[in-house]
């Protein structure tokens, strides 16, 4: 029921809308496929391709690295969502004036912690560092003018959705 969980929502509800697929320095998880749920990308073909300018934004996360190929942005579509955070977020507030940026906020860390250890697909060392992370970006919710809680599934995607129906009208 986390962030990944209410964008896939607001797909369902507006399918004209499209979500730009993320490249990422980490291993594929079990079921996760190149090009579907992330672009895959070694550390030297990352940084390879940061060098080239193919990021609309990138950012260091969890001890990984995550990133929004400018191609993704090429595909038409009535809009595109990224699923970022918030150094990508800063990125592309400094590039672009026409992004509708919304920080989605667990209802507390407890809750973030149960939902990153009862998915069952992070290490102990994985959840801490995402912990450790959330917390800190957490202090940065005042960067945004759109906050969605996502303590009730429901009630957050139907915010959502109505943010992105005004946005992408």
């Amino acid at each position: 029921m986390g962030k990944g969980t209410l964008i896939g929502g607001l797909l369902e509800r507006m399918p004209g809308l499209r979500l730009a697929v993320s490249a990422t320095t980490r291993e594929a998880r079990t079921g996760e496929s190149d090009g579907v749920d992330y672009w895959f990308l070694s550390q030297d073909e990352f940084d390879r391709r940061v060098e080239a300018g193919d990021f609309v934004e990138h950012a260091q996360y969890a001890g990984n690295r995550y990133g929004t190929l400018r191609s993704e942005l090429e595909h038409p579509a009535d809009g595109i969502v990224l699923e970022i955070d918030v150094q990508g977020a800063r990125q592309v507030r400094e590039t672009s004036s026409q992004a509708t940026q919304v920080f989605i906020a667990p209802p507390s860390v407890d809750v973030l912690r149960e939902r990153l250890v009862g998915r069952g697909m992070d290490s102990e060392e994985q959840v801490r560092r995402r912990l450790e992370a959330a917390e800190e970006e957490l202090s940065a919710q005042g960067e945004f003018k759109e906050v969605i809680v996502n303590d009730d599934l429901e009630r957050a995607l139907q915010e959502l959705t109505a943010l992105a129906a005004r946005v992408f009208e």
